[in-house]
C-alpha cells in the first residue's frame, strides 16, 4: 500500500486499526446499552431489571413483602436486587468486552477503552 516510506506505512496500518476499534468498540456500548438483564432477591420476590450498561429500567415486587413490621427486610431486598441486576450487567460487559479484544487481537486480560 505505502512502499517506500519507511514506518509510515505501519502508522497507516495502525491508525486504521484504530478507527475499526473504536468503531467495534462504539457498536459494543450500543449493544449493551440495550441488552437487559435482570437481578433477583427473596428468590423472586423483587427483581430489577437494567441494562448491561448497568442502567436501571425497572423494579418489580411482590406486595407479600410490604408488610410494616419487615419494612427492613423489603429495604434489604431490594437492595440485594439492585446489587446483582449490577453485578449481571457488568459480567455481560466484561464478556463482550473480552470478546471483542480477542477479535482484535489484542492480549487476553487487556482492559478496554483503554
Amino acid at each position: 500500500m505505502l512502499k517506500g516510506l519507511g514506518n509510515l506505512g505501519d502508522m497507516a496500518r495502525m491508525m486504521k486499526t484504530a478507527q475499526e476499534m473504536q468503531t467495534k468498540l462504539a457498536d459494543l456500548q450500543e449493544a449493551l446499552a440495550s441488552r437487559i438483564v435482570t437481578g433477583e432477591s427473596g428468590t423472586g420476590l423483587v427483581r430489577v431489571t437494567a441494562t448491561a450498561k448497568g442502567e436501571l429500567t425497572g423494579i418489580t415486587i411482590d406486595p407479600s413483602i410490604f408488610v410494616p413490621s419487615e419494612k427492613e427486610v423489603a429495604e434489604d431486598l431490594i437492595l440485594a436486587a439492585i446489587k446483582d441486576a449490577q453485578a449481571r450487567a457488568a459480567e455481560v460487559s466484561a464478556t463482550e468486552m473480552a470478546r471483542m479484544s480477542e477479535s482484535l487481537g489484542l492480549p487476553a486480560g487487556m482492559k478496554l477503552p483503554f
